[in-house]
């Protein structure tokens, strides 16, 4: 049995997670483990490329709702809107009420329902809101919260990928991942990244730090809540539901690093 290289599970994570062109050699379920635990790794490119556009529109006089605007749009561009059209589907299927069945039908159409369109139009509000808050506080807090909730998305989707968590169909992106990460590696994960961010935030002193950290840590708990709510109400997770794991943790964490000075 051939091994997996570090290699084959950043090309799965970038080839699958981004629109980035990369040659994915290795479908298989060891490059997909390699894949999800190395997530955090294409939000911190996801979140780079995000605070870059907003620091340039700055430099250049733009203001700081312009610049949140662009660092909100550079995820979506990055992943062809895929997370996003995640969250709508996901919310479609919650807010119809229907057995798991009927819901994961109506999340497998094409269109957007009421219901995903309203979560998309809050979720991007706020969203951009938190953003120009940030860049108006100063360029540093925003960059920094661009790429720290960049890579707690893609944290929490290493969390949704582990043991344990299975798919709700046999099919589809959902299926590929579901299960493949150690619960140890998915927690070693969460640690590496909540000491990484805690550090970053240490520039604006100790409560920075703890801000940045809390904000990692609230990010995957609430993105927790919608995983089991989905697991419960569809029997599974789907595409769709890693999707709107990914942006309800960007959100909340921009959330809670609008707190305080």
């Amino acid at each position: 049995m051939s091994t997996t290289s570090p290699f084959d599970g950043l090309r799965f994570a970038f080839g699958t997670l981004t629109v980035i062109p990369v040659q994915v050699t290795r479908w298989d379920r060891g490059a997909a483990r390699g894949g999800m635990l190395g997530a955090p790794v294409v939000g911190l490119t996801v979140g780079g490329c995000s605070a870059a556009l907003g620091l340039l529109l700055l430099y250049l006089g733009a203001g700081p709702p312009l610049a949140a605007v662009a660092s909100a749009a550079v995820p979506a561009v990055l992943t062809r809107g895929l997370h996003l059209d995640g969250l709508a589907d996901t919310a479609d299927g919650l807010g119809s009420g229907k057995p798991a069945e009927d819901a994961l039908r109506i999340m497998k159409q094409s269109d957007i329902g009421p219901f995903g369109v309203l979560t998309l139009v809050l979720v991007l509000l706020a969203q951009v809101a938190a953003l120009a808050q940030l860049y108006g506080a100063s360029w540093a807090r925003g960059a920094l919260a661009a790429v720290v909730s960049a890579v707690a998305a893609r944290l929490a989707l290493t969390l949704a990928a582990r043991a344990g968590v299975p798919a709700a169909r046999p099919e589809g992106l959902g299926a590929a991942v579901a299960g493949v990460v150690p619960v140890r590696g998915a927690l070693l994960a969460v640690a590496a990244v909540t000491l990484a961010a805690a550090g970053a935030g240490a520039g604006f002193g100790p409560y920075g730090a703890v801000r940045t950290a809390l904000a990692v840590l609230a990010a995957l708990a609430v993105a927790e809540v919608l995983l089991r709510h989905c697991t419960r109400r569809f029997g599974g997770v789907t595409g769709d539901v890693f999707g709107g794991v990914a942006e309800t943790a960007a959100t909340t964490a921009l959330l809670v690093l609008c707190l305080g000075r």
